[in-house]
């Protein structure tokens, strides 16, 4: 009997308190195209909710509360062609559920599909469409941004630099963009100046470069998928990005970018298939699937660099950089390296695994006995002067490359990995295709 009374009593308590949440939750106000949004959202407050009904909505919009702005299905906000679709200027706003089209392309006025103004910190745009010239979302010395499922679609006609961004950050800290899909922009996501970005799951076409990280610190990127873009993943004048799990296929420039990077790590990525058309030997325009440029100290452990003019380029330092049990697989040249100091890619007695190494292995501990060099003294020459790159399969360099492996003229040049892996490493890449 004390049982029952004891289980009635917890159900009427739930039941009570149910009650009060559903009574303290603000209301859910429907909207149409007839209503004068602006009007309504001036004069909205701090935990307002809004649904817009199906419909077409010719506005420019202005959030300047904490409101919750949805859609139904087929809501959609376009706004006629110029300036910004929807302005955020206050904290805690969410946007969710909407199609926002033809806003204005004009870069320098910072047109864009959604602004999140200086000080809008914490705000959440989800499962939104987003199509027009100028950028998707931009966001501006706020923190805590949050970006999930949602699309972006620039403008394919316009030359890929005169495009916005997908996604643009200037000054802002703890961003968080997961699960998006961006197509035909300039870069995909482009973050200046941003601390401890997490950027996961997101897919990037048609655009220069998947990500773009410019002077960021303490950056996230994992499993996201670049294919189709000028170059896959541009980490520049960055420190301490751990940077894992993510895919580059069928870029020009290259499948990733350490450029005068510092403490990056760059773990478990599959880069496949890079060729630059164009790429001319005397510029060192090849398309790279890594490509190592200025100084700086980075790890490159687990990866996977395949169908590349040029599996690894190092220029203008770079000697600073780790490399070990990455796969360069079928690479026109596996490296290319001109630098005068002798750099070493192995790790604690364990390398790398290079498809045109031909070594043993008497111990069966999957590394070879003997080291390997995948690049010459020739090879340096022929980059120093690519007019003479027509001899290089000519019988006499044949000839003097078998000479130099016997005399070991090059031991202590170039690039050189002690322990050569006899197998490739098994690297997953990113989840999402």
């Amino acid at each position: 009997m004390a049982g029952a009374l004891f289980r009635f009593l917890a159900a009427a308590a739930a039941c009570a308190l149910v009650a009060t949440e559903l009574a303290a939750a603000p209301a859910v106000r429907v909207l149409t195209p007839e209503d004068d949004i602006e009007e309504i959202l001036e004069e909205a407050v701090d935990g307002d909710r809004f649904e817009l009904a199906p419909g077409i909505y010719e506005v420019n919009l202005l959030i300047a509360e904490a409101v919750h702005l949805t859609g139904r299905k087929g809501a959609v906000i376009d706004a006629g062609g110029h300036g910004t679709a929807v302005m955020i200027r206050s904290p805690k706003a969410v946007i969710e559920n909407l199609r926002i089209i033809n806003y204005g392309g004009d870069l320098y006025q910072r047109d864009a599909g959604i602004r999140v103004a200086d000080g809008a910190d914490d705000v959440v745009i989800r499962n939104v469409e987003l199509e027009g010239p100028g950028f998707g979302i931009r966001a501006d010395r706020n923190e805590r941004l949050t970006v999930e499922n949602c699309r972006i679609e620039g403008r394919r006609k316009l030359h890929v630099l005169e495009r916005g961004d997908g996604v643009f950050l200037n000054y802002v800290k703890s961003p968080v963009l997961k699960n998006n899909i961006v197509r035909n922009v300039r870069d995909g996501f482009y973050f200046e100046n941003v601390d401890k970005s997490r950027s996961i799951g997101n897919f990037f076409t048609g655009a220069q470069y998947g990500i773009h990280y410019m002077y960021t610190r303490d950056d996230y990127g994992a499993d996201n998928v670049a294919a189709g873009v000028i170059g896959g993943f541009a980490l520049m004048s960055s420190k301490r990005i751990a940077f894992e799990n993510n895919t580059s296929r069928k870029t020009v420039e290259f499948g990733i970018l350490l450029n005068v990077c510092d403490g990056c790590s760059v773990t478990g990525n599959r880069v496949e298939g890079v060729h630059n058309p164009k790429g001319r030997a005397a510029l060192d325009t090849e398309g790279k699937g890594l490509f190592i440029y200025g100084t700086g100290a980075n790890t490159v452990i687990g990866n996977w660099f395949s169908g590349a003019d040029i599996g690894v380029g190092v220029a203008l330092g770079g000697e600073g950089n780790v490399l070990s049990e990455n796969a360069f697989v079928d690479n026109t040249i596996q490296v290319r390296y001109v630098g005068r100091r002798p750099l070493e890619w192995s790790l604690n007695g364990r390398g790398n695994y290079w498809s045109t190494f031909m070594g043993w292995d008497l111990n069966n501990d999957g590394v070879a006995e003997k080291p390997y060099q995948p690049n010459d003294s020739l090879d340096r020459l022929f980059w120093l002067y690519p007019e003479a790159r027509f001899l290089m399969d000519s019988p006499v360099v044949a000839l003097l490359r078998w000479l130099a492996l016997q005399f070991e003229i090059d031991r202590g040049k170039g690039v050189t990995d002690s322990h050569p892996l006899m197998q490739p490493p098994v690297v997953r890449g990113a989840v999402r295709n």
